[in-house]
């Protein structure tokens, strides 16, 4: 699982925070909700919204959000998470913490 650092060089690449949520989302409504604006995929990473689980065991945001957890901790049961815009209207990524009870999306990496 990448750490924060790892994210950041990624999101650096592709552009900066304002921008790279786009290049990363897989583009149409075949997944997303409808209108999905500004997802190109040109990243070839292929964010899908697979909402999240919630300490309870509820899912919620499905077809609306890609929230990925990130390898760095913030605090004791509280890890950094990186957000895919989730209202389709914009192409951009947001930094968030979240206590590690809760379900989000992974992506692992190679180190090699």
């Amino acid at each position: 699982m990448p750490s924060d650092s790892e994210w950041n060089v990624l999101i650096s690449y592709l552009g900066g925070l304002s921008t790279a949520g786009g290049k990363l989302k897989e583009s149409g409504t075949t997944h997303w909700v409808s209108p999905n604006t500004g997802a190109t995929n040109e990243s070839g990473f292929t964010a899908l919204p697979g909402g999240i689980r919630t300490v309870d065991g509820h899912f919620n945001y499905n077809f609306l959000i890609d929230e990925y957890w990130s390898s760095t901790a913030y605090q004791s049961n509280i890890s950094w998470s990186w957000d895919v815009d989730m209202d389709n209207l914009r192409t951009g990524i947001s930094l968030w913490y979240d206590i590690t009870a809760n379900g989000y999306s992974v992506r692992c990496i190679s180190d090699s």
